[in-house]
C-alpha cells in the first residue's frame, strides 16, 4: 500500500471504530483487518499504529479541533499536523488519487492551518485533556497518585510491551524464549514474574510454532504476577472464580503441574466456551468448567471446600488503558457506581469456597482505590473471620515484593507492567 492508502484505510477504520463505541477497538480493527484481508502484515501494522495514535490522543486532537466536527478523517489529518507534518504534506496524502482519501475541504484545510507548528500539548489545556482521562476521573486519580498522577498517566498513554507468559507444561523460559529466536523474535525475560517474556511493540507471534504449540501464551506481566500471588501448588484445589476465558486459569494449571483440580467459573457460557480451546492448546487436563446461575446448588455443596479462591473482579479496567486506549473515551461515572456494588457482592459469594486456612485472592485491573483497597476494607468489615496477609508475606518468589506495604500494587510507570491490584486474604476462622 501507498503511504496514502494507508492513512485512508487508518481513515475507514477510525470511522468504524468512532461509530461503534460500545465495541472495544481491538476487535472492531480484527473484524476489519478479516474483510480486507489485501492489506499485508506490514501495512496492517502501520495502519493499526496511525489509528492507535489517535486514540492515545484523542482528548487533545479534540481539544485543538475546538468547534469542527469531529470526524475521522479530520482527526487523522490534525493527529499527522500534530506530529509535526506541514500542512501540504498533508494534503498531499489527501490527494484524492487512486487508493487515496478525498482531497480536504475549505473548512478542513483552515482549521489544519491554526495547527502549523504545534504540538499535541499546550500550556493551556486542561489538565483533565493533558493527561489524556475523563473529567470526572481527574479527582480519584489526584488522589491516588498525588505528586506522581503526571508521571503515571503519561507512562498510561504510551504503547505497552508484548508480554509472554511460558507454559510450564510444555517447556521452561528458556526454551520459550529459544523457540521465539528461531520465530526471529528476541524476547526478553520480564523482571517480576519468573514465567515471563517481553517484546517491544506489538509482533504478529501467534501466527508462529511457539504460540501455536501452546509453549508461550500473550500475558501481561502484571496479570501473570496475580496468578503468582494465588501461591498455587500441586495437589491443591482451586478455584478462577472470575476465569473468563482463561488466561489466570492457564497460569495457574502450570505452576500446579496439571496436578490437583482447578475449576474455572464464570457466568457468561460464551466466555467459558472460549476457554476450551486455549486449555487444549496449553495441554492442561486438571481443570473443569463451570458456568454460575442463580439459585446455584454447585456453592453450597462445594462451600468451604478450597485451598484457594481468585477473584480477579470486573472493574473499570483503567491500568490496562496502555493497551485499550479507546476504553478511556467509553467510561462513565455510572460505570464505576455500578462496578462497586458488584465486586462486593462477587467477593461475598466466592468467600464461601474457601476452606479454614485457606486463601482468598482478590485482584483488578484498576488503579482506583475505590475498586481496590476500599473493597477490601470494606470485606473484611463484613467478614471477620478473614485477614490480610501482607504483601511480604504473601510474596511467593526469591526477588523482593515490587512495592511495600499490604497489597501488591503494579503501575506502568513504576513497574512497567500494567495496572494491577492484588490482596490475599486468609479465612481464620
Amino acid at each position: 500500500m501507498t503511504p496514502s492508502a494507508r492513512i485512508a484505510a487508518a481513515i475507514d477504520l477510525l470511522e468504524i471504530i468512532e461509530g461503534a463505541p460500545k465495541r472495544p477497538a481491538d476487535a472492531v480493527a480484527n473484524d476489519f483487518f478479516r474483510s480486507h484481508r489485501y492489506i499485508g502484515s506490514g501495512d496492517r501494522r502501520a495502519v493499526s499504529d496511525r489509528v492507535w495514535s489517535v486514540l492515545r490522543a484523542r482528548r487533545k486532537i479534540g481539544w485543538w479541533l475546538g468547534d469542527a466536527p469531529q470526524t475521522a478523517r479530520l482527526l487523522v489529518a490534525a493527529s499527522l499536523m500534530l506530529e509535526g507534518w506541514t500542512k501540504a504534506g498533508v494534503q498531499q496524502s489527501f490527494s484524492g488519487g487512486q487508493f487515496a482519501a478525498p482531497p480536504l475541504k475549505g473548512g478542513e484545510s483552515s482549521v489544519l492551518t491554526r495547527m502549523e507548528g504545534h504540538t499535541l500539548d499546550h500550556p493551556t489545556m486542561p489538565e483533565a485533556i493533558r493527561l489524556e482521562i475523563p473529567d470526572w476521573l481527574l479527582p480519584h486519580l489526584s488522589a491516588r497518585f498525588g505528586s506522581s498522577l503526571h508521571a503515571e498517566m503519561t507512562a498510561l498513554s504510551q504503547p505497552a510491551s508484548l508480554d509472554m507468559r511460558v507454559n510450564l507444561l510444555k517447556g521452561d523460559r528458556e526454551a520459550g524464549r529459544a523457540a521465539l529466536a528461531a520465530e526471529g523474535w528476541e524476547a526478553d525475560r520480564t523482571k517480576l514474574s519468573p514465567w515471563g517474556l517481553r517484546l517491544d511493540g506489538r509482533r504478529p507471534i501467534t501466527s508462529g510454532p511457539a504460540f501455536q504449540t501452546g509453549l508461550i501464551e500473550i500475558q501481561d506481566e502484571g496479570s501473570q504476577l496475580v496468578a503468582v500471588m494465588v501461591g498455587a501448588v500441586p495437589g491443591m484445589r482451586v478455584v478462577d472464580w472470575c476465569a473468563g476465558a482463561g488466561g489466570k486459569t492457564l497460569a495457574l494449571a502450570g505452576a500446579m503441574e496439571n496436578r490437583g483440580q482447578i475449576v474455572a467459573c464464570d457466568v457468561s457460557a460464551p466466555r467459558l466456551e472460549g476457554a476450551v480451546r486455549r486449555l487444549r492448546r496449553a495441554g492442561v487436563h486438571n481443570v473443569e468448567r463451570h458456568l454460575v446461575e442463580a439459585g446455584d446448588k454447585w456453592l453450597k455443596r462445594r462451600a468451604g471446600t478450597f485451598d484457594r479462591v481468585l477473584v480477579d473482579a470486573p472493574c473499570t479496567g483503567t491500568g490496562t488503558w496502555r493497551r485499550n486506549p479507546d476504553a478511556r473515551l467509553r467510561l462513565k461515572e455510572i460505570d464505576l457506581s455500578e462496578l462497586l456494588p458488584k465486586q462486593a457482592g462477587i467477593l461475598d459469594t466466592a468467600q464461601s469456597l474457601v476452606r479454614k486456612g485457606g486463601r482468598l485472592i482478590y485482584a483488578t485491573c484498576s488503579l482506583l482505590a475505590e475498586e481496590n483497597e476500599a473493597q477490601v476494607t470494606a470485606f473484611l468489615y463484613r467478614h471477620p473471620e478473614f485477614v490480610v496477609i501482607p504483601l511480604a508475606k504473601a510474596w511467593p518468589l526469591d526477588i523482593p515484593p515490587p512495592n511495600s506495604g499490604d497489597f501488591l500494587s503494579l503501575t506502568p510507570a513504576r513497574h512497567g507492567t500494567d495496572g494491577f491490584f492484588t490482596a490475599v486474604l486468609e479465612r481464620v476462622g
